[in-house]
């Protein structure tokens, strides 16, 4: 029996918690009805939120708890934790030692699939990686399955998968943290601070990160980034094989870059000016999806690699190019809700910028973002919660001089594009890229690089 019959099987007749009636989780509630499992819905939002849905979820014989008390009287045999819901959350924790088994759909995913894993994981880059390695794998000539945190649950899936297909996972920090089994093929792409809003320390976020690897066996393999402290220390207790990439140093046993190229052991995988999206940080993706596929196809791979590099064109809302008005580009990097992000970002143009940026606080430093603005920006529109920081880490640093670079405060995010709009010139790039979470505005950074792209787009 395939191991999703078998966990059907197994689950059949229980009882399960839902948490979370977002997109993600809709199809897990119908795989579990569809087993005979006696299902419990909980949200933090109220009922009335779910109207549209409400009618056929009753006739499904679903039970529901909506509303700030939406986690007590958890005590079902399977509880399936959304990522964002803490997993020491004291009665989820209560729930456990009483019996019920805390899982989530990407976790019995990761039980239940056939095939081949490659997951991805890290500050930055981990949508485009996971982006590119499914695309390499399908110049391959594979059925490949992307999905996870990227936005598509993959465990409806699972019945349709082949042994010899592949699934390319995407994971934050948030669906590490809980999980105990490694997928063949890992991959981290670096770690800085991030989410520190939700994790209780650094500490915390970089342990939770190191569970993409932590539970592989001897013949599964890590990619992991050299240049990065985090990732390079991984290095000393991965299980596995380990890969290295360096786009800084040559590595005799992994990937790095020479005389203009992508290397692996001395042979060329791909030209960088072959590679059709802008940005240092977008070569590390390269790299890292690089080696990933090398890593279980061996030198085969190198010509999908060049395929894919001369024509994919980047995953919206990363530094998107939306259109040029009046000799003026505007690009959508919405997805840059890190210093980190924005830092690369900024690096990606061979010339100053002017940069909208700021949004929700993740009580993460900006410290390193001041230089860095400072060295590639002509000028600032700043807005949301952190603009006040954002501004403080720039003027603190002595790079900075007001007389060249002038920052202006906008309450309305829609204010701050409007006017960098109205005053570049000819010739100018002007850049969305705020460093920060979009939650104190919008639902998501999806729904804050559409306003840009409309209000752009109106002009």
């Amino acid at each position: 029996m395939a191991k999703f019959d078998t966990f059907l099987s197994d689950i059949k007749g229980k009882s399960a918690a839902v948490l979370g009636l977002g997109v993600s989780n809709r199809p897990l509630i119908r795989i579990l009805s569809e087993a005979g499992v006696k299902i419990t819905v909980c949200d933090k939002k109220e009922a009335s939120a779910f109207a549209s849905l409400m009618p056929e979820l009753q006739k499904q014989g679903i039970s529901f708890r909506f509303g700030e008390r939406y986690l007590e009287g958890l005590d079902q045999d399977y509880i399936f934790r959304s990522p964002g819901i803490r997993p020491d959350h004291p009665l989820l924790k209560k729930a456990a030692e009483s019996g019920s088994v805390i899982t989530s759909e990407t976790e019995v995913f990761l039980e239940v699939c056939p095939c081949p894993v490659i997951a991805v994981t890290g500050s930055d880059g981990k949508t485009t990686t996971s982006t590119l390695i499914s695309k390499i794998v399908e110049e391959m000539g594979k059925k490949c399955y992307l999905g996870g945190n990227i936005g598509k649950p993959l465990l409806k899936a699972a019945s349709s998968i082949n042994e010899d297909d592949i699934a390319v996972l995407e994971l934050s920090s948030f669906q590490l943290m809980t999980m105990k089994k490694s997928p063949k093929i890992s991959v981290v792409t670096n770690v800085a601070p991030n989410h520190l809003d939700w994790h209780t320390s650094m500490e915390e976020y970089i342990t939770a990160k190191e569970n993409i690897f932590k539970y592989q066996g001897k013949n599964d393999t890590v990619v992991l980034n050299a240049d990065n402290k985090v990732t390079a220390g991984y290095a000393l207790t991965a299980p596995g094989r380990v890969i290295l990439f360096s786009r800084k140093n040559k590595l005799n046993d992994g990937v790095y870059i020479n005389s203009g190229e992508i290397r692996i052991k001395g042979k060329t995988v791909v030209a960088l000016n072959d590679i059709l999206l802008p940005g240092q940080h977008n070569v590390e993706n390269y790299m890292s999806a690089a080696a990933a596929c090398w890593a279980l196809f061996g030198e085969d791979c190198f010509e999908a690699v060049r395929r894919v590099a001369a024509t994919f064109k980047g995953v919206e809302h990363r530094i998107e190019f939306v259109r040029e008005k009046d000799g003026v580009r505007f690009y959508n990097d919405s997805i840059a809700s890190s210093p980190t992000r924005t830092i690369a970002g900024l690096n990606s143009f061979g010339k100053k910028v002017l940069l909208i940026a700021g949004g929700y606080d993740k009580h993460i430093p900006f410290d390193v973002l001041g230089p860095e603005i400072a060295k590639h920006v002509k000028a600032l529109y700043l807005t949301g919660q952190t603009a006040g920081k954002i501004k403080e880490a720039l003027v603190n640093c002595p790079e900075y001089n007001p007389e060249e670079l002038k920052v202006k405060e906008y309450p309305l995010f829609s204010d701050a594009v409007t006017a960098s709009a109205k005053e570049a010139q000819k010739g100018d790039i002007v850049l969305m890229s705020p460093a920060c979470a979009s939650f104190d505005a919008f639902k998501n950074f999806e729904e804050r690089g559409q306003k840009f792209k409309d209000i752009i787009n109106s002009l």
